[in-house]
């Protein structure tokens, strides 16, 4: 039989979607073994990428790197995760998963024990590319991985499993990296990332997946659109990365950059338009729902930056160790483990809205609780308003998934488009809310900065009563008075920024508040329209059916 012919499958065998595997029975014990490798090579796919977020400060030193160069790090992994979804279906459809999973494990394993030999900055990038590569398909992979340990009826739970597995990699990354670290320095990292490939290679070689259809879908007109797409996306992926280090009005490589990522985007998007058979099917990609899907999981991804960009930043602003925010961590991990556990238990393809409307109020709610906080917030401050935040974070992803497939399951053509959609979204939501809140928080601290200084005049007897206490603690050290004066001056500088900062972190929980609070009512607003709309429709065909 030609390897392009579509087999005979069993009705309960048959692969939901194209280029899907196929779902035979098997033993409970083979099960539990598929639900082990899908979990591994699912927090495989993210976790080395999070070791790295989790600990650029440290990397930066040991690379003698800038701040700017160091950015290019976490970038160069979206860059090439997004550009791979434009390839990875299509792929998948023809080859099969395993095939390319196999090829980019093998590579991506090379490339980090290359990297061990390597001390610069630029054997760094080439892995997180590379890593970007391999994780777009790992991703994949552990969504079909965990889809073979659950019986057809609970194939909703298994795709909450399989897509909420990844997001627990940044804060796991975040409890056990130090350790990492001290016992071999940032080698401690990658060998680890290193040993999670082999061992992801391994399991993938020794427990296959079933086979499924496949199709010849590539044509040469799609490699023109993936390089002029996948290019305009990794430009304004970098934008996003970098434009708030370099910032934006100053750097012009960014308005040269952001110019090009436009022209290659609309360019690669009217190919696809004008295609009798195109890759994305941009009209359907333009529809209502698929836009408002989109906007709603930008949006969230905006919000879920509260915990990286937000908290985290926040806790290291005021100089809080690894061990001061370790018990932190565990809460978010902790509520990150419970969104995913009570989504799969709860899902239902008749409310999907509600999870999602119930994500953004748990997050408003935490962000509200954020934005009261003072030079004196600690770690244990944060705990409950941490926990509602990592909740949400993995509880809407099942529900929005299941939202856009419904739309694929009737017209498989659109796999690719909604992949790709829905991937894109997830990445440029983050690096977008990311971008904006960091802005945010920049531009605010010199407002607070300017308003506080502002005030401040050696002329008012308090502000000198602090200089001189500030100076008179170097007395026993320091015998010039002048001398003493210039660091009680430095001292209440510094004093004066850290509270602009953290009136400025205060205004970034609030506005991601505003953010969440508008986008839940939007979405709830649109439920209940959908639901007055449509019920007039179910009863009114109710008695026609009746009298037949």
């Amino acid at each position: 039989m030609d390897k392009y012919t579509p087999r005979t499958w069993q009705p309960h065998e048959r692969p939901a979607l194209p280029g899907s595997p196929s779902t035979p029975l098997h033993p409970t014990h083979k099960r539990w073994l598929y639900a082990l490798v899908g979990v591994l090579v699912a927090i495989t796919g993210g976790l080395g990428n999070s070791l790295v977020i989790a600990n650029l400060q440290y990397l930066q030193g040991v690379l003698g790197a800038t701040t700017a160069e160091m950015a290019w790090l976490p970038a160069a992994y979206v860059m090439t995760n997004v550009c791979m979804n434009l390839l990875l279906v299509k792929f998948r459809q023809q080859f099969g998963l395993r095939a390319f999973t196999e090829v980019f494990l093998v590579l991506y394993a090379l490339v980090t024990f290359g990297h061990l030999f390597v001390n610069d900055l630029n054997s760094a990038i080439a892995v997180r590319a590379a890593h970007g590569m391999v994780g777009a398909a790992l991703s994949s992979l552990g969504l079909y991985y965990m889809i073979q340990a659950f019986p057809a009826k609970w194939r909703l739970k298994a795709l909450v499993l399989g897509l909420g597995t990844a997001q627990l990699a940044l804060p796991l990354a975040r409890l056990f990296s130090e350790d990492l670290l001290q016992i071999a320095e940032w080698r401690g990292l990658y060998l680890f990332e290193l040993g999670l490939a082999l061992i992801c290679l391994g399991c993938v070689f020794l427990l296959k997946l079933p086979p499924g259809d496949r199709f010849k879908t590539f044509e040469a007109l799609d490699f023109l659109t993936f390089a002029i797409l996948s290019s305009g996306v990794a430009l304004l992926c970098a934008v996003l990365s970098l434009g708030r280090i370099d910032w934006w009005l100053e750097a012009p490589w960014i308005g040269v950059a952001s110019a090009c990522s436009l022209v290659l985007i609309m360019t690669g998007l009217a190919i696809e338009h004008n295609r009798a058979n195109p890759m994305l099917m941009t009209r359907w990609l333009g529809s209502g729902a698929m836009i408002r899907l989109a906007l709603a999981v930008i949006l969230i991804r905006m919000v879920l930056s509260e915990q990286s960009t937000g908290a985290v930043g926040f806790m290291q602003m005021l100089n809080m160790s690894y061990e001061q925010m370790h018990t932190l961590y565990v809460v978010m991990l902790a509520g990150a483990i419970a969104g995913l556990a009570v989504s799969a238990l709860t899902i239902n393809p008749a409310h999907l809205l509600m999870p999602l409307v119930i994500s953004l109020a748990l997050m408003a709610v935490g962000s509200v609780m954020d934005s009261f906080s003072s030079n004196l917030t600690r770690p244990q401050n944060l705990y409950i308003s941490q926990f509602l935040l990592g909740f949400g974070g993995t509880f809407f992803l099942g529900p929005t998934m299941v939202l856009g497939t419904k739309n694929v399951l009737t017209n498989p053509r659109n796999l690719v488009s909604f992949s790709v959609m829905f991937g894109i979204c997830q990445n440029l939501g983050g690096l977008i809310g990311a971008a904006l809140l960091g802005t945010f928080q920049v531009v605010r601290e010199k407002f607070h900065s300017s308003m506080i200084v502002e005030h401040l005049t050696l002329l008012d007897p308090r502000v000198a009563a602090r200089v001189q206490s500030g100076g008179s603690a170097y007395g026993g050290i320091v015998a010039d008075p002048e001398l003493r004066n210039l660091i009680g001056i430095r001292s209440l500088a510094t004093a004066a920024t850290r509270e602009a900062n953290v009136m400025a972190y205060n205004d970034v929980f609030m506005l991601i508040a505003i953010i969440a609070i508008l986008t839940m009512l939007w979405i709830f607003t649109r439920s209940l329209w959908l639901l007055s709309t449509t019920k007039p429709a179910a009863t009114s065909v109710q008695p026609s059916g009746t009298s037949q």
